[in-house]
């Protein structure tokens, strides 16, 4: 076991199985916990706390270049893992790539989805809604007005 200050890092053996505990001091009065077991068996254990979302716009340069329209979201600082997100466009759902989530050294999670439209669905849209669903916590949604857009 190593220990520093308020954090501790204790690993087990026990025969084939492998565990790994790790406490993370609280920041922002977030504590979080997590075991590893075998080769990758993980449970988080921590404060809730609902990511803020960032709706990114895709850039100009793209538009006048390319027959696609990237939009990306950026999901930070939340916790558990297991966040999802999805996409509407003037309130239809839309398929999106999301990425893995990330852990900082805060403790909490980053993760991002991207939504590619085609350049005609961009200039038709009106609003670009983003939204993070956890089953135990409320969602959390993020609008891009396109009007608010330049370009």
């Amino acid at each position: 076991m190593h220990q520093d200050g308020d954090s501790k890092v204790l690993v087990a053996k026990r025969g084939s199985i492998t565990s790994q505990e790790v406490f993370v001091r609280p920041v922002i009065e977030v504590v979080s916990l997590w075991c590893t077991f075998g080769t990758g068996t993980r449970l988080d254990v921590g404060s809730n706390k609902a990511p803020t979302l960032t709706v990114l716009p895709p850039s100009s340069e793209e538009l006048s270049k390319e027959t696609t329209a990237s939009l990306l979201c950026l999901a930070n600082q939340g916790f558990p893992s297991d966040w999802t997100i999805s996409w509407k466009v003037d309130g239809n759902s839309k398929n999106h790539h999301a990425s893995r989530p990330v852990l900082e050294k805060d403790g909490l999670y980053t993760w991002s989805s991207t939504l590619t439209l085609t350049v005609q669905e961009w200039t038709k849209a009106e609003t670009v809604i983003c939204e993070a669903h956890q089953t135990s916590q409320p969602s959390v949604t993020q609008t891009l007005r396109k009007d608010d857009c330049s370009g």
